[in-house]
């Protein structure tokens, strides 16, 4: 790393809550414990149920562990932001915050591609899919997501680790994200702000790209079915998964493909709280909690303590 004339960071978070900030805080605890609970439980009934040894659940174990990667990472340093109105953190525990955050938004978001593409051979392809979903394809897929989201980190790390930071010595955000932390640089930053088009392009739009088709066919395919009922409880599913989706989607592209010295900062808040705090929680509500499967798992779960 570049020698430095700042050690230390402090992270502003929200210093505008006044009469809010108890509230707040409670509010941000509720969803933390409900975060880390829902996508523990779903592990956990993951590894103990035998109903749920499937490509879909395997994937929602990984989606899961992203969540919890994201989760533990930024919300405790949130938490102890709004609280004490705001947090002093070193630059190598800033880097590694958002070392962290990387990794695992990375994951995600080609996890999700992946999760999409299980749902349309579920649906458009169902008798191929024990040969297609194989668990040669899943272990592999896995891998070389969690691969690629580990380079993608990497190479942000070593970029930013060749940065000479001068100061301001704050930022004004509630974690330390790409863009803060280039604002306290006195470097050339202009190859790090064409990376993060490259690489949301392939880590963003990409995936992206391959859910809105992987959903349009699955679509056309729900359409097809004769039975009400059936088209109806397919597409209550599939739009749950889609809603969620296109929020993570929509906020992160938001943030990260379009220009930031015009966005507000408020907005930039808003848009990170959607996809560390929001989308965390959603995930295991959205994608287990109201599944019939994951209910008689959960159940044989409980009759047996």
């Amino acid at each position: 790393m570049a020698k430095n004339n700042i050690t230390s960071i402090f992270l502003l978070g929200f210093p505008n809550l006044q009469n809010l900030t108890f509230p707040f805080f409670f509010l941000l605890v509720l969803l933390y414990c409900g975060t880390i609970s829902g996508n523990l439980l779903i592990m956990v009934l993951y590894l103990v149920s035998k109903t749920l040894q499937s490509p879909m659940y395997f994937f929602i174990t990984q989606l899961s562990l992203c969540d919890l990667l994201l989760t533990t990472d930024i919300v405790p340093v949130l938490l102890h932001t709004v609280l004490y109105g705001g947090s002093t953190i070193t630059l190598i525990e800033c880097i590694t915050q958002f070392s962290i955050f990387a990794a695992s938004e990375s994951s995600e978001c080609l996890l999700l591609s992946v999760m999409s593409y299980d749902r349309y051979v579920a649906i458009c392809n169902p008798l191929r899919y024990n040969s297609i979903m194989s668990h040669t394809f899943c272990v592999t897929s896995v891998s070389l997501i969690w691969l690629t989201g580990s380079m993608v980190m990497l190479l942000y790390v070593i970029s930013i680790c060749f940065l000479h930071f001068c100061g301001p010595h704050v930022i004004g955000h509630f974690y330390c994200d790409l863009e803060p932390i280039m604002q306290l640089s006195c470097s050339d930053t202009v190859m790090i702000h064409k990376q993060i088009l490259i690489t949301g392009s392939l880590v963003l739009m990409s995936p992206f790209i391959v859910i809105t088709m992987s959903y349009v066919y699955i679509a056309f395919t729900i359409l097809k079915i004769p039975s009400t009922t059936g088209r109806h409880k397919a597409f209550s599913t599939c739009s749950s998964h889609l809603t969620v989706v296109s929020l993570f989607y929509g906020a992160l592209i938001i943030a990260y493909m379009f220009p930031t010295k015009g966005q507000s900062l408020i907005l930039n808040k808003f848009l990170s709280l959607i996809y560390t705090v929001l989308i965390p929680l959603l995930n295991p509500i959205i994608y287990t909690l109201r599944n019939k499967d994951f209910k008689e798992a959960l159940l044989k779960l409980k009759l047996v303590f």
